[in-house]
């Protein structure tokens, strides 16, 4: 397909907006702001996809326009009158690159907790609370409605104001799909009761807006077309909703998702994640379309070009968000003009980013640590000024990614692995079906040292004298960890570990206690495949939540698993010891908040307790390293070369990444690697 007649790069007219190509970034709120405003880092984020050449690109996930409506995704105060500048200067930025600016103002009604920010009452057309946020709202007064249309309409002059390109409302699981559902209305008329009466709201607010902003100014909806709930709103009621919408007059695109948000499994199942079935409600989205002839956006686990390519082309979309995937490589669009399609980093639905704004409070990709870091870290790698012989050992995600920098930057690099194959741990985690996507963080690494010309060899146990025989000046070591079981007072050797199973090493038993200290993804895969063979399994911890590391929206799809398969969840309760017990073990348990002991007769016990490193081969080559291991924090924080030499003698410098530290997780070896090598 020539660029000519790629349908993912003609341009779109929305209204008297031109639009470049058919490629977007939908409302998403990375948690980036500071202060409540879009300030430097929010900026940069978007412009890095803006000079890459999208069309569209949505910030705010969403802006709150009251202050009822606190913040708790870090979201962009649009109640006050400061962010007009600070959105000014990012829609300028975005615009000196060829890219509409829009953004997406919401009130977020019982979506939130009223002990964020200043305290005030939760509201909704309700007293239902959200599962998600647990807050038990007030049900609104009309005086409660009437500043809060007022909020919207400030908050729209504030957009404009800014030289935005538009805005967009948000309509599932905010205050105006709050409104729309019979589940969440108990308002008597004329808010609530009809279909009419329930959309009320939405029209006052939008002709609220227009008088504010004017006919000219672009303005659309995000809102669900089915809420997939008993006694929700229909895909019936959303394609009347659809209809309306279009025929209101003051409406110029739709932006349609399908599902709710109120639960973990609601939002996962909205927004899907890894081992969920790709682009799920594009063809939902086709049919609005279809039925109403109005432009229509879309985006849910469209991760690749290809489905991108196939919606424009199929005219199920008018315009296509790619919006994770943008996370995980900014570049897309500017790919696709090379022809170079196959260099662009896969998103892997692992959901890192969502999921982390709620554990760490900013979204980060798992495999690409410059996204949110665009102050600090190169989405291109620039070339280094001296060339240097670099030895990685180890081809796990943090040896190919110090061997992708260190290529990119020019430098010969030669990767000593172990194993027959890269991957590491990720190649241990890709044996689950649903995690199966993760091994393309390996395979892109791999193709890009392959067009770098770095050197592997694989089956190669390195010890200190075959890393000297290289000659090299770096040597980074990135040999990961292994897992550490000895956590019991007695009875270590009677267990065996998660990887143990996931490996296949070792087979399931029939009556499996599984013992998680650490929290992690390994425990309930193990878990998994233990149950799947039919095993009865106890999964026990001692911490207050099970997996905690993993996450809410990961979570959901191990728990439709787990939960079929009966697996029993114990909470907690600490392993103390196992001994043996005829032709099983006894498993005798206790508690970290003391004076219990309890029993438990099984045939297999399984610890999951992270790794310790293995570090052998570092020691080894330290004492003979110029820096003797050592890295100046404050050179690697502010992106400065590392040249401690503590030892003058030295005949080169030597680091080790990732696991080979301390136990962590994917984005972290990766992120060690990047911050690391970009300055060798």
């Amino acid at each position: 397909m020539s660029l000519a007649n790629d349908p993912l790069l003609q341009p779109y007219q929305l209204k008297h907006l031109r639009l470049r190509n058919r490629i977007m970034t939908t409302s998403h709120e990375p948690a980036y702001p500071e202060d409540g405003m879009p300030k430097a880092r929010y900026r940069a984020y978007h412009v890095e996809r803006a000079k890459a050449g999208i069309a569209l690109t949505m910030t705010a996930g969403s802006a709150t326009v009251s202050r009822d409506s606190p913040p708790v995704f870090n979201n962009v105060l649009a109640y006050r009158d400061d962010v007009v500048p600070w959105l000014k200067d990012l829609a300028d930025a975005c615009h000196e690159h060829g890219a509409a600016v829009m953004i997406q103002l919401t009130h977020l009604g019982r979506r939130t907790s009223w002990s964020k920010a200043d305290w005030l009452t939760v509201v909704s057309p309700s007293h239902e609370r959200e599962a998600a946020h647990r807050a038990f709202p007030k049900r609104l007064e009309t005086w409660d409605i009437e500043r809060i249309l007022g909020d919207y309409a400030d908050a729209a002059e504030r957009v404009k104001a800014a030289g935005l390109d538009g805005l967009e409302l948000q309509a599932y699981g905010h205050l105006m799909d709050q409104f729309w559902s019979p589940l969440t209305n108990t308002l008597d008329p004329p808010y609530g009761g009809s279909l009419d009466n329930r959309l009320r709201f939405t029209f006052e607010v939008l002709a609220a807006i227009r008088k504010r902003v004017g006919p000219d100014f672009i303005i659309g909806v995000r809102y669900t077309g089915d809420e997939d709930l008993p006694g929700g709103l229909t895909a019936k009621d959303g394609l009347e909703i659809s209809r309306r919408l279009k025929e209101c007059g003051m409406v110029d695109f739709l932006n349609v998702v399908r599902g709710h948000i109120d639960t973990d499994a609601g939002l996962t199942d909205l927004i899907p994640v890894q081992g969920m079935r790709s682009s799920p409600h594009l063809d939902f989205a086709g049919d609005i379309r279809a039925a109403t002839g109005f432009p229509t956006f879309h985006a849910a686990k469209i991760q690749d070009v290809t489905t991108a390519r196939h919606a424009i082309a199929s005219g199920k979309l008018d315009m296509v968000g790619m919006t994770r995937a943008h996370m995980t490589d900014p570049h897309i669009v500017r790919k696709i003009l090379a022809g170079r399609e196959d260099s662009i980093r896969p998103c892997v639905g692992a959901n890192f980013c969502l999921d982390r704004i709620y554990q760490g409070g900013e979204a980060y990709c798992i495999h690409n640590p410059a996204t949110g870091r665009e102050l600090t870290m190169p989405q291109d790698i620039a070339p280094a000024t001296i060339k240097r012989k670099v030895v990685v050992i180890g081809a796990g995600p943090g040896g190919l990614e110090a061997a992708r920098v260190a290529a990119e930057r020019g430098h010969t690099v030669t990767v000593l692995e172990a194993a027959a194959k890269p991957g590491g741990q990720i190649r241990l985690t890709a044996q689950s079906p649903r995690r199966r996507e993760m091994i393309s963080i390996i395979d892109w690494r791999m193709a890009r040292c392959e067009e770098r010309g770095v050197t592997f060899r694989f089956n190669f146990l390195a010890d200190a004298q075959a890393v000297l025989a290289e000659a090299p000046d770096v040597v980074i070591v990135a040999t990961g960890g292994l897992p550490h079981t000895e956590v019991l007072k007695s009875g270590n050797e009677l267990v065996v570990s998660s990887w143990d199973i996931l490996s296949g090493d070792v087979k399931p038993g029939r009556n499996v206690l599984l013992f998680d200290d650490a929290g992690d993804h390994p425990a309930l895969q193990a878990a998994e495949v233990i149950a799947h063979s039919g095993a009865k399994v106890e999964i026990m911890t001692p911490d207050r939540s099970f997996a905690p590391e993993v996450m809410a929206m990961n979570l959901v799809p191990y728990m439709r698993s787990l939960q079929k398969l009966d697996v029993t969840f114990t909470v907690t309760y600490r392993l103390e010891s196992v001994q043996r017990d005829g032709d099983g073990l006894l498993a005798i348990v206790g508690s970290d908040y003391g004076g219990v002991r309890k029993e438990r007769r099984v045939d297999q016990v399984v610890v999951n307790h992270g790794t310790r490193p293995l570090d052998e081969l570092y020691f080894e080559l330290k004492p003979l390293a110029s820096n003797q291991g050592a890295v100046d924090y404050t050179a690697l924080l502010a992106g400065h070369v590392q040249a401690r030499r503590d030892n003058p003698q030295g005949r080169f410098q030597l680091f080790r990444v990732g696991d080979a530290v301390s136990a962590r997780n994917t984005h972290a070896a990766i992120y060690d690697a990047l911050r690391l090598v970009k300055d060798l």
